[in-house]
This record gives structure tokens, sequence and C-alpha cells, in this order.
């Protein structure tokens, strides 16, 4: 059953609360736990913050003032007495990660930023809140771009995530460059979550992942109040979490009052923090909207309190209902250290890298690239160049091989990874080691060390892409992660990406097996739609290559691409190369003329796989209709749109009288921005042979060559504009 919640009696004070006192006392405590105050002073903090959140909430009538409220003493703990963080350098490179997984309750961890100094959260930000401020740095979810804020969450279980691969970060720079007695890199990540982040796929994924892993450095706090948007858990929740915890490799620690108990939440997380073996969830019971009328329930979760209920809560704990937003010196002066205590945790660390650089000059210099975001080698001089590829028809996946194994071999900043498909990506570099805990032997003999850069994410692929951009997030290019799986899976994964793409974070992902060509496998692995999903998604960038110097231009692209995810999409089957024609430069500027005919009466579009049909047809077209066509390669929309208009209409010839005809085996959606026409897909794939498949929809030159020429001659007989605001599709499909 679940565990149960603390008791919902309406509170007035700690002593109020049946059977609990509070328990903060002026004592040095056991493992370490720092000194903490007087019980009064910390209550006193405690009121503060939950008349806070709700003046917050009450000023524009919404947001979540429940969940803040409830956590109170958790952040009392975290920011006053256990994290090591600098408000005056948010940037810190060994700080302390926090991220706030059930993100709604973002008053939470802006009013502790405020509280604790950060010089841009004001009160006067605080209460742009919810407002119409263009200017507010507090948005309704947190946002990675203001500081103190390490990833952007929203969606439930995102952080958990994002908080895995933070500690990943940690850990495997750690292994990588910490020497005895030189912890150069030694912090802890603290992940916020509520009932709802548990109910999330993503997050139990990343759990089972940082379970396996052993990543004693990441600690989950639940805010155990057992209610969400509807009501209470149990109308769709009752499962053991404690077990559930356990069973997936963490130590759990119970906190009975985590409405009041400071000095209890203090020692689980000391004692999480001293655990050598495995990470910790500490189980948090607290009330959501802790001192209102409706506390306990469902109404607290997402709505303010109303003004008389404001007031009521103030009373309750003793403050004047007729002051708004107030904050005495005393609390402020409660939280002040936390800049000097910054301070010395940051010149603390800056003498152990200087000392460091004396002893390992070597690793010192790449660990300070790693810290200023620089890759760590030349990766321009590491692609082959294009004689070195083969000419006979090659996979592009077996191409994307060629170009990433070796920069991932030498690139130190490169994490690749794969959703147990290794033998079909080809992403594995001679002499890789595997990112694992060290203790592990497996049945299969695979093994590694948390200095490994390749990672086996399991079938996980929402939490490969998710966790990734923790990776990412740790520090702007002191890791790049690369994902891979088959191209249909990454709808498994298309909320990590996007938030990858929010968020700006530079991750690549490998994306297999890109087409009806998969064959066998059949329509379930045959994605149509799935492109027009990511050539929509802002700040992505989706590059289908059409061969391997293709391939070599799409890895320069996400390689350059220092604040943009990229997709490069690629096949399972063997296709044509065309070194007389295809070009890397030409795939950086998004699309090129591939083969260039004077005078043409037609310009075929050919996209990565299908560029085969475009140059096949061309000759039909040559040969029996006497037309003459010109092809161009269109790798990536995103990036050809932000070429100068007079590039674009020198590939495109906007201003000629013939049409444009795009010929890819998806669904054609996006591609009347570029052409009047489209021969494509409308229906899901069918399981053939790649080639049958291909010849099962109509992708053959002479089906394809007779309905070009029929559209050439109509244009020739009624001109261009008959087709304008006209998009046609070329294909009748299956017949």
């Amino acid at each position: 059953m679940a565990p149960s919640a603390v008791p919902r009696e309406i509170i007035q004070s700690p002593s109020d609360y049946p059977g609990v006192e509070s328990k903060a006392v002026a004592t040095s405590h056991q493992n370490g736990s720092p000194q903490i105050d007087s019980s009064e002073r910390i209550d006193k903090s405690l009121g503060e913050f939950r008349c806070l959140i709700a003046d917050l909430t009450e000023q524009f009538k919404g947001g979540h003032p429940g969940g803040a409220m409830g956590m109170a003493a958790i952040g009392v703990s975290l920011w006053k007495y256990v994290m090591k963080y600098s408000p005056e350098n948010p940037n810190f490179f060994n700080r302390d990660r926090f991220v706030l997984s059930n993100g709604h309750t973002c008053l939470f961890q802006y009013s502790f930023l405020h509280l604790t100094g950060y010089k841009n959260m004001t009160l006067d930000q605080l209460k742009s809140y919810h407002s119409s401020r263009i200017d507010s740095i507090c948005p309704g979810h947190p946002e990675i771009e203001h500081d103190g804020i390490e990833v952007t969450t929203g969606p439930l279980g995102q952080g958990v995530a994002n908080a895995v691969g933070l500690a990943m970060a940690t850990k495997h720079l750690g292994a990588t460059y910490n020497k005895p007695g030189f912890p150069l890199v030694s912090n802890m990540t603290y992940c916020m979550i509520g009932d709802a982040c548990l109910q999330e796929g993503v997050a139990l994924e990343s759990i089972q992942l940082a379970g396996h892993w052993k990543l004693n450095n990441l600690v989950i706090m639940y805010d155990n109040n057992q209610v969400t948007c509807d009501g209470s858990v149990d109308l769709c929740n009752t499962e053991d979490v404690n077990a559930k915890m356990r069973a997936c490799g963490w130590d759990v620690i119970d906190i009975e009052d985590g409405c009041f108990d400071v000095e209890g939440i203090i020692a689980a997380l000391v004692k999480a923090k001293a655990n050598k073996e495995r990470p910790t969830f500490i189980n948090v019971r607290t009330v959501i909207g802790i001192g209102s009328k409706v506390q306990g329930d469902a109404k607290a979760h997402g709505a303010a309190f109303g003004v008389e209920g404001v007031a009521d809560i103030k009373r309750k704990f003793g403050m004047d209902p007729e002051q708004h937003f107030s904050i005495s010196e005393d609390t402020y002066e409660f939280f002040r250290d936390g800049k000097s205590k910054g301070r010395q945790i940051e010149t603390e660390w800056n003498d152990l890298v200087q000392k460091y650089a004396t002893e390992y000059p070597n690793e010192h210099s790449e660990f300070q690239k790693r810290v200023r975001g620089e890759m760590t080698e030349d990766w321009s001089k590491l692609i082959p160049a294009k004689s070195e590829f083969p000419t006979t028809p090659t996979p592009s996946r077996k191409s994307a091989g060629l170009v990433c194994n070796p920069i991932a071999a030498e690139m130190q900043s490169m994490m690749v990874g794969t959703a147990d498909l290794s033998p079909s990506v080809n992403m594995i570099w001679k002499g890789k080691v595997d990112f694992q805990n060290p203790d592990l032997r497996t049945t299969c003999g695979i093994n590694g060390d948390y200095s490994g850069r390749y990672i086996h994410w399991g079938i996980r692929e929402h939490a490969m892409a998710s966790i990734s951009n923790g990776l990412a997030a740790f520090n702007k290019g002191t890791i790049l992660p690369v994902t891979s799986t088959f191209f249909m899976f990454y709808i498994y994964a298309a909320p990590g990406v996007r938030m990858g793409a929010l968020q700006h974070l530079q991750c690549i992902h490998i994306a297999t097996h890109d087409s009806i060509g998969t064959g066998e496998d059949g329509p379930t692995h045959q994605p149509i739609a799935l492109p027009a999903l990511y050539r929509a998604m802002p700040n992505l960038l989706y590059i289908r290559p059409c061969d391997s110097e293709e391939v070599a231009g799409a890895f320069i692209s996400a390689l350059q691409a220092k604040n943009t995810p990229s997709i490069i999409s690629l096949s399972r089957q063997n296709l044509e190369q065309y070194p007389a024609y295809s070009s890397r430069d030409g795939v950086q500027k998004g699309a090129y003329v591939f083969i260039e005919e004077e005078n043409a009466d037609v310009t075929l579009i050919g996209v990565g796989a299908e560029m085969i049909f475009a140059v096949r047809t061309r000759d039909v077209l040559r040969e029996k209709f006497g037309i003459r066509a010109r092809v161009v390669s269109f790798p990536c929309q995103r990036i050809f749109d932000a070429q100068p208009i007079e590039y674009k209409r020198d590939v495109l010839r906007y201003r000629s009288n013939a049409p444009r005809v795009a010929i890819e085996a998806y669904a054609v959606n996006g591609w009347e921005r570029y052409a009047d026409a489209g021969y494509s897909m409308s229906t899901f794939g069918h399981s053939l042979p790649g080639a049958a498949a291909y010849k099962y929809f109509g992708f053959d030159e002479n089906k394809i060559a007779p309905k070009v020429a029929e559209l050439v001659e109509e244009v020739k007989k009624d001109g261009i504009e008959a087709l304008r605001g006209e998009f046609r599709d070329l294909n009748e499909g299956p017949r």
C-alpha cells in the first residue's frame, strides 16, 4: 500500500502537529551534520516562507502554492545547512546541483534563491510570478536560462532524468580527473520530486539506471503529500514506493514529519551524502498547503487561497494579515551566511585546482578546457576526407560510424550511447570503455568503470534522451552526449529531445533504420510522420544525408551547433554513393544543387535514402520524355531556412517556370514551403524486404517519371501559376 502522509489537521504551530515536536537544537550533530539554529528561529523562517508563497500566488490569482508551502522544511535543510553552492557565482563548477522535478512548485526554488542572496532574484522579481512582465525571471516552471536553475523542468519526471544525467557527469569527470588528495569534481545532485513524478515512466527508467550504476552522489527527496490534481494519490496509485526504490538499488530513509523536522531532514541528507554504495531516496511526509483551510486537499495544489484564506494562513503562522510579501530582517539574516560560505567553498576549490596544476599539468590543461566548455580535440581533423569513403553502396548508418567513431575515440568530451542496439547503430569505436559501475561483473563479460564514455542505456529511449540533457547541462560544452537507436523509437524519446531543444543543449541523436527501406520489421518500425514532427520542432536540426560524404557534412553541422540538438537520420539499407555530386559543404547550407541542368524543365528534390529515386528519375525523364531535370539535395530544412535569400533562390529557382517536386518516402507535410508537388507517403508502411517495400509504395523511377512528366506538361500548357496554392501529391500509392 502507499506510504501514509502526515495527518491533515489544521496546524497553527509545530506544537499543534499531532504527535510532533520541533526538533531543531543549537548543537552540533553526528556524522558531520552542521550546527543547527534554535527551533524558534527555524519555525519563524518556515512560517514567513509559507506566508510569502501564499501572497505570491494570491497577487495574480494563480499558481501552485500548496506543494511549495509543504516543502519549506526541506528547502531550509538544503539551502541553509547542507547544499554546497555560491550565490555570488551561480556557475561555480563544483557546486552541488539542485533539480526541481515537480517544477510547478517553482516558487519553492525561486524564494530560496531570493533568501540566500542570488543577485537577480530580488523580491521585485519574485512578485513578477504569473504577471504580464516580459522581464520576469520567475516563469511558471523553472527555466535553465536563469541563475540558480540547472535545468528546465515542467513535464513531470523529466527532472528526475536530468538529475541522473548530472550525477553521471560528476561520476564520469571525477573518475577521469580526480587524483588521490585532489577531489576536483565531487559535487552532489539533489532532486526534489512529488507524487506525480514517480508515476511518469521516464522517472522509473532513470531511477532504474541510477540504481544499476550505483550513483551514490544522487539524492532524491520525495515530497510525499499523497495529493495530485484529481485528488488523493490512491485514486490511481497504491504501490509500496519504498519497496520499489529498494528493488531498484536505492537506500531509503523515511521522514515522518516533513513539515517541521528540519533536524531529521538534515540528518537524512548528511547520511545520504556519506553513502558510498548507492543513491538515496528520502521519503518525506508533508502536508500540501499546510496552514490553509484546504491543507491536505487537492484544492491546495494549483489555485490561490483567496484574500481571506491568505489572511487566515498568516494568522495561523503568527504574522500580520495586513502585511504582504513580508520577510523579516531576522529571516534574511538567517540565510545571509550562504554568500560567505559560497566564497569559502570557491576559494578552497580554486586553491585545490592550482595545486593540481602543479602535480598533474597535462590533466589540468585538459580539465580546464572542459571547464571552459571547449572540446578537447580538433575534431575537424578527425573526419575522413571524401576520398576515404567507400564508393560502393553503403548504409548511411555505417557511414555514421566511419565519421563518428574516430572523433569519439579521441575527443574526451564525447559520451556515446545506445538504447540496446550496439550491433545496429555502429557507434562503437576500437578501445572504447563502458560507463559502468566498476564493481559490476556482467554475465556477458562487457564491463567498465565511471571513466567510460560508451553508455548502455538499455531499452529506455525516453530516459536516454532526457538523461543526456542532464549530461549536457552539467556545464555547457563539458560533455557532448550522443544517443542512438532506430529512428522510429525517437518517438519514445521525443519529450526528451524537445526539452533539449528548449534548453539549447547540444546533443547529437543518431537515428538509424529511417525509412520503409528498413523492410521486414514492418510498419511498426518504418517512420512516416515522425520527420514532420522533428522538422517542425524549434531549435532542432533534423538532418537526413544521402551518402557518406553528406553524413560527414551532417556531423560537421551537428558539432558546430553549440546551442542546438541534432538528429542525424540514417538508413539501414545500402545507399548509392555519389562522390561526383555530394558535398559536405552543401549539407552545411541545408540544401544545394546536386546535379545542375541548364534550362531545366523541373527541379527534383532528393532527400536521404530516396536520393536514388531523384537521380534515376532524372535519367528516365531525359531518356523517355525528353525532359531536362536538375536535382537538389535537401538534407536539412532548418539550416536551409537560415541561408540568405539569394542563395535559396539560386538553389530552388523560385522565380523560374519549372516546377519543383520533392521525392521522399515520408508524409509530405512541410514540403509545401519548398516544392510545388511531392512524391511521398500517405499511409503506414508494410512488412516487405526493403527494395520490395519501395516498389510496393510506388518508389520506382519508372513510376515516378511519368507523373513528373504529366506535371511538367501541364505547367508548359497552363503556366507555373496553375500550381500556385495547389500543392500536388503525385504518388497514388499501392495498387
